[in-house]
């Protein structure tokens, strides 16, 4: 019996000699995660947490990738080529009203930063300037479409305000070129670059401030993966809450982790800013973790989407989100 009580004593080490007990130690479980849209400044946590570790030490091999657009995304995800699709919280309701078999496990903006911009001589400072103004739209763009709940929200005649239609890529020429007198802009991603660009400080009106609530950047994933890959997902956003509380301590160091992995990054300058105006946006739920969802934030967007036609009959709130895989 000694000589099987020394191998056992020594097996450990036999294991990491042949390269064996290092594999056990350092496996990972992969983790495809899908943003809706290109690089911008709302992802630096993200990468603040695969760089201090986060990930790894949650033994998760995080790979992040660009998308094409939320539909795009979200056909990856229910293909089962993705793990986590980072999107609009709206754009996801949309889609699990429809059908699409996923869900919210995490909204970090319950209320996107959106805001209409307009030059000195011609402001906008409150939503009663808005009547007599001239409004850059395109099909699908979030602010006008939300325009008439944003209008009967502060007691307007939208019937005053004039809504120029034009191809998406011709809005901000077309104020720019005083075609019209005011466009609208994500605080976090556009205003930054198209300020820097013009080098003018514009009459910003936050239409947040005036009660327009449009839920932000939140992570989806399938409702197969809720279901068998609970662990996972429950690893992977502890990280990423890790990654969000070191960036809102170190703003500077998240715009860079985002940098280092964004070719032909915007001016530092710039990115930086997109951070600092994001990481603000992300607001925490008293008594909660972050990301964590309310069922009320979830009612009143199936409202917004109902007010405007874009849905009819929604489903009950639950069916559109879980809170059960993130930790306090």
């Amino acid at each position: 019996m000694k000589p099987f009580g020394n191998f056992w004593a020594i097996a450990p080490a036999v294991l990491i000699a042949l390269g064996l007990g290092a594999g056990i130690a350092q496996a990972q479980d992969q983790v495809n995660v899908r943003f809706s849209w290109k690089l911008k400044g709302e992802y630096a946590p993200l990468y603040l947490a695969q760089e201090k570790g986060y990930y790894a030490k949650e033994h998760l091999n995080v790979r992040m990738g660009e998308g094409a657009g939320a539909q795009a995304a979200l056909g990856a995800l229910i293909q089962g080529h993705e793990d986590i699709v980072v999107l609009p919280g709206i754009f996801a309701l949309s889609a699990i009203q429809k059908g699409i078999p996923v869900k919210l496990v995490a909204l970090y903006q319950p209320k996107t930063p959106i805001a209409l911009i307009s030059f000195p001589e011609k402001p906008v400072r409150t939503p009663k300037d808005l009547e007599g103004k001239t409004v850059a739209t395109s099909v699908g763009e979030t602010a006008t479409t939300y325009l008439g709940v944003f209008c009967k929200l502060n007691h307007i005649d939208c019937n005053q305000v004039h809504l120029v239609t034009m191809n998406d890529q011709a809005r901000y020429p077309s104020f720019i070129e005083r075609h019209v007198d005011v466009v609208s802009v994500y605080e976090d991603t556009d205003l930054p670059i198209i300020e820097a660009k013009e080098k003018t400080k514009f009459v910003v009106m936050n239409m947040v401030e005036h009660g327009l609530a449009i839920p932000g950047l939140a992570l989806a994933t399938s409702d197969q993966d809720v279901a068998h890959k609970a662990d996972v997902l429950k690893r992977y956003l502890r990280a990423t809450n890790a990654g969000l509380a070191e960036a809102k301590a170190h703003p500077e160091e998240a715009a860079q982790a985002l940098i280092k992995n964004w070719p032909g990054a915007p001016d530092p300058k710039i990115v930086a800013e997109q951070v600092r105006i994001a990481l603000k946006s992300y607001t925490t739920a008293p008594g909660h973790p972050p990301g964590w969802i309310d069922q009320k934030t979830i009612a009143d967007a199936l409202q917004l989407l109902q007010s405007t036609g874009q849905i009819t009959d929604a489903k009950p709130p639950s069916t559109f989100y879980t809170d059960a895989l993130l930790s306090r």
